[in-house]
């Protein structure tokens, strides 16, 4: 296999719409015919970030690296930045607005998601200027 790279904008504010481009890369993975349970866990880590940066951060952008290794998933956006990533990933954590919630949003369970279902998370993130959140899953390799 050799290396896919695949970008997918994310849209902010439009809940009713959120899910469009983790539902894209979810397509996208099973073309490549990798295991159901390693499309799982990308699924549900892309669909989490895809989320929080509609509402927290106005939208942003999804890149997605497929090589025979990995899948590595850098989600960017230019909101408001975390101000104390520690309190973020702790479960049940929200700074959501009502409309969210309401919507059923903003559990503070998405950042938790993507530690639980990724081989590795690192958070890079500004106050003032954004975050980017890199997820890596590794594939299984083959016998030779």
């Amino acid at each position: 296999m050799e290396t896919s790279r695949l970008v997918y904008p994310v849209e902010g504010g439009d809940l009713i719409e959120a899910g469009e481009a983790s539902s894209k890369m979810k397509l996208a993975l099973k073309k490549l015919n990798l295991p159901q349970d390693i499309i799982r866990r990308a699924s549900i880590c892309m669909y989490e970030g895809e989320i929080n940066m509609v509402i927290h951060a106005d939208g942003g952008q999804a890149e997605v690296e497929v090589d025979p290794n990995q899948i590595v998933i850098r989600m960017t956006d230019t909101g408001p930045g975390i101000p104390d990533v520690a309190l973020a990933m702790q479960e049940g954590y929200s700074t959501a607005g009502q409309t969210a919630r309401e919507l059923g949003f903003g559990a503070g369970m998405g950042l938790p998601n993507i530690k639980r279902y990724s081989d590795e998370m690192t958070i890079d993130t500004v106050v003032g200027k954004g975050t980017t959140v890199t997820v890596k899953i590794k594939l299984p390799q083959k016998e030779q």
